[in-house]
């Protein structure tokens, strides 16, 4: 089974607001292995918007995220993605914590 991550992204950190992002880093992890392939993507400008409609068309069950308005944390949930806020910090790092919970 695989699982697909979206992290916003500043440089090699977490983005500190997913509307200011315009990196995102997507991450598809097999369950079972632990392989992991990673992509990254440039948007043409921050927008929450485009963030969400890549989360959803990538088929995410995670996002990693910052500061998050509460607005697209609950459209995302909505859609069935676990959203993790107020993640601080290396992408790494984040991304290890995040996926030691949700397994």
């Amino acid at each position: 089974m695989r699982k697909k991550i979206i992290i916003p992204l500043f440089g090699n950190e977490v983005a500190p607001r997913f509307d200011l992002a315009t990196e995102v880093l997507v991450i598809s992890l097999e369950l079972q292995s632990g392989e992991r392939e990673e992509k990254t993507m440039v948007l043409p400008q921050a927008s929450s918007e485009q963030l969400c409609h890549l989360a959803l068309t990538e088929g995410a069950q995670v996002v990693i995220c910052g500061g998050i308005e509460e607005e697209y944390f609950r459209y995302l949930v909505w859609k069935k993605i676990q959203v993790f806020d107020s993640m601080m910090g290396s992408w790494e790092s984040a991304f290890d914590s995040t996926i030691s919970k949700t397994l």
